[in-house]
């Protein structure tokens, strides 16, 4: 839940009421009818308006920015892999599997040449 005065950011529009997207807001009260299908009122200061809000439209900016952080480590981490030509990096990387289980997979396959691992990569870029 929310905290009053928070700022947060709009990121969707459930209920396509117009809401102002990537914009940002401030909490201003939870809607505690239960008959309402809306959880919190926002202002938006750009718009100079009051907005009805689910919990699924409106993130907290701390939030946001922490994704987009994370976002762009992993995307750096994969460039240094590909620049590198660090396969175990890049497997980690890409399917998300513990180091040790990258470890024992190839212990067991042959291992790749070099042409093969950059045709693996190309071949996963088209995906």
């Amino acid at each position: 839940m929310l905290r009053l005065g928070e700022k947060i950011v709009i990121v969707a529009d459930a209920f396509e009421q117009g809401l102002p997207i990537g914009d940002y807001g401030y909490l201003i009260a939870y809607d505690r009818n239960p008959d309402n299908a809306f959880d919190y009122v926002i202002r938006v200061p750009q718009a100079n308006r009051n907005f009805y809000v689910t919990a699924e439209d409106v993130e907290t900016e701390e939030q946001l920015l922490a994704a987009q952080a994370e976002s762009a480590t992993h995307e750096a981490l994969i460039d240094y892999a590909l620049s590198t030509h660090n396969e175990k990096l890049f497997h980690h990387l890409m399917n998300g599997e513990d180091v040790e289980a990258v470890e024992t997979e190839t212990t067991t396959k042959e291992s790749l040449s070099q042409a093969d691992f950059i045709k693996q990569v190309n071949l996963r870029a088209w995906i």
